[in-house]
């Protein structure tokens, strides 16, 4: 069964900087892409940021030049550095993938979800 597990958030003061990351695990035969996406209180869930195959990315207008999506395909892992942060960035973020199983077929999945709070 494929699982994606997700690690590095937390309580940041403005400015400062945060990785998360999140592991692919399970039966898994090819990752098509990995994300992540965000989700404050009453707001809709929103794509922050996109790797495909491990190497095209793209990213949300609001946070281009502050986070860097990246990749280790060995680790079927992905990360996201934010950098700059901003208040408005305090969100649940969550890891998101298309991948290809042995046994499930391909399939979205996401992780737990982890909090990022900004604020000093």
């Amino acid at each position: 069964q494929v699982q994606l597990v997700e690690s590095g958030g937390g309580l940041v003061q403005p400015g400062g900087s945060l990785r998360l990351s999140c592991a692919a695990s399970g039966s898994i035969f090819n990752i098509y892409t990995m994300g992540w996406y965000r989700q404050a209180p009453g707001k809709q869930r929103e794509l922050v940021a996109i790797i495909t195959s491990m190497i095209t990315t793209s990213y949300a207008d609001s946070v281009k030049g502050r986070f860097t999506i990246s990749g280790d395909n060995a680790k079927n892992t992905v990360y996201l550095q934010m950098n700059s942060l901003k208040p408005e960035d305090t969100a649940v973020y969550y890891c998101e993938a298309r991948i290809s199983s042995w046994y499930e077929g391909t399939n979205d999945y996401w992780g737990q979800g982890t909090q990022v709070t900004v604020s000093s």
